[in-house]
């Protein structure tokens, strides 16, 4: 059991929210997007935010900053965070601006709240699970996407939400989180892109 808890925490890290969500838009949209501006927007993505996100939890290893990839000591969380929330930056302001596809570089937008949001709890020693963060941003975005675009993703949701259960019961097995770190978490990712949807529904 607690090897299946570790495995469902690995494949559902945070650092693959922004991806699946990317990858996810582009499968769902019915607009019309050239192959190339596809590859153009995914690749630079999935560098910033998992190529370099884990390059630099090597080196925050390597200098004694971090002690895990799932940083469970509050002062860790900060630098990641810190290092996210630039890369998340980039994204919006240089790959994928708001005249390009509007509600991708919302969702975006919303996971750039989210992670602020949490790195001021942190600051007063207030932890919440990126995990469930990072479910709760994507979940939302499918439910708004199948709303904005009149399209069926009831699988789609429901593996999600599926998924978010698991996340849950493993992070609860492996003493990771409390449940009100867990509920704090999914509030925030879902928040979050709530609270930019009036931009762009």
């Amino acid at each position: 059991m607690r090897l299946f808890a570790k495995l469902i925490s690995y494949l559902s890290h945070p650092l693959f929210i922004p991806i699946a969500g990317t990858i996810c838009y582009f499968i769902v949209t019915p607009k019309y997007t050239p192959r190339e501006v596809q590859t153009g927007t995914i690749l630079p993505i999935f560098i910033l935010t998992v190529i370099i996100p884990i390059i630099s939890y090597f080196i925050l290893r390597n200098v004694g900053m971090v002690s895990s990839i799932f940083m469970p000591n509050l002062k860790e969380r900060k630098y990641p965070l810190y290092i996210h929330i630039v890369l998340l930056l980039m994204i919006v302001y240089k790959v994928i601006p708001n005249y390009d596809v509007q509600e991708l570089h919302y969702y975006f937008l919303g996971l750039i709240i989210a992670s602020m949001s949490t790195l001021i709890l942190l600051l007063f020693n207030i932890k919440s699970s990126m995990h469930l963060l990072g479910l709760g941003s994507l979940l939302t975005f499918l439910l708004t996407l199948s709303i904005h675009f009149s399209i069926n993703l009831t699988l789609a949701i429901s593996l999600i939400t599926l998924l978010t259960g698991l996340v849950s019961s493993a992070r609860l097995y492996l003493q990771a989180h409390t449940k009100a770190e867990l509920f704090i978490g999914f509030s925030i990712g879902m928040l979050s892109q709530l609270l930019l949807i009036q931009f762009w529904l």
